[in-house]
């Protein structure tokens, strides 16, 4: 559960425009959308509607009853989300909204920076021992005892292995095959390629998985450039946590749909 004060509600709810039910400009449909686009989330599960089925009700509830590194990974979504729309469409869907964006970035980055430093340990149940292999156990083996250390920067590279290793196994379950030097957004997209053709998959699972290739090639950058992997500058320690929280919500993702619809 995050760990949210009444104030803190009150400038998530100045950032994101929440005050009248909204948030942001999504509609309903594109608010679900967005969520399992971006996020392989779920916002119209009934967990989420127990305060009321308003967009705001929801994202309230949801930043509530989640951990707190699953509750900044959201704000941070959603906050991108927000720099990326067009200046005229800041704030045209609600006209009570005056608040400067000076006044509302500083308080909900520093209660990001609050939640991320105060938090719990961000979870390891994404890594699965999928094959009998004594590297595959010492290699999460590695990744966990990172993670407990609070060292997410060092495990980094451990998981870019363990997904690169992960995503071959999950072609060549499939009847596909995948080269040594194939890159991890690569590996991916075969995957997904292999199960629109010979499984029959939710369009909001196609939706989600696709949208993991392109994530996945930005881990290679970060695996390459900043991580422990060479003579690198490391990524710093918030936006480390909220690289490993993504990628391993990805393989997280990829283990339910794989126990879920084809029973493994």
């Amino acid at each position: 559960m995050a760990n949210l004060k009444h104030r803190d509600t009150r400038v998530i709810d100045d950032a994101f425009d929440m005050h009248q039910g909204y948030v942001l400009n999504f509609s309903d449909r594109t608010f679900a959308e967005f969520f399992f686009d971006e996020l392989q989330i779920d916002i119209d599960e009934e967990k989420y509607r127990i305060n009321g089925g308003s967009k705001a009700k929801r994202l309230r509830t949801f930043l509530k009853i989640e951990n707190d590194f699953l509750a900044c990974k959201v704000i941070r979504t959603l906050w991108v989300y927000k720099e990326s729309l067009p200046a005229r469409e800041l704030h045209s869907w609600d006209d009570n909204s005056e608040a400067p964006e000076k006044d509302i970035k500083t308080p909900l980055f520093e209660l990001i920076e609050r939640l991320e430093d105060g938090g719990t340990i961000p979870r390891t149940d994404a890594f699965d021992r999928f094959t009998p292999d004594e590297t595959l156990e010492e290699l999460i083996s590695a990744i966990e005892r990172d993670i407990s250390a609070n060292k997410p920067a060092a495990a980094l590279d451990r998981l870019h292995t363990y997904s690169m290793k992960k995503t071959s196994y999950l072609i060549q379950k499939h009847g596909g095959s995948c080269g040594r030097d194939d890159p991890l957004h690569s590996r991916m997209g075969k995957y997904v390629k292999l199960l629109e053709e010979k499984h029959q998959l939710r369009e909001i699972s196609k939706r989600s998985l696709k949208s993991a290739i392109s994530i996945f090639d930005s881990f290679n950058d970060i695996r390459n450039n900043e991580s422990f992997a060479h003579d690198n500058d490391i990524v710093d320690h918030a936006e480390a946590r909220y690289i490993f929280d993504s990628v391993s919500s990805i393989l997280r993702f990829i283990k339910k749909i794989e126990a879920d619809d084809f029973g493994t």
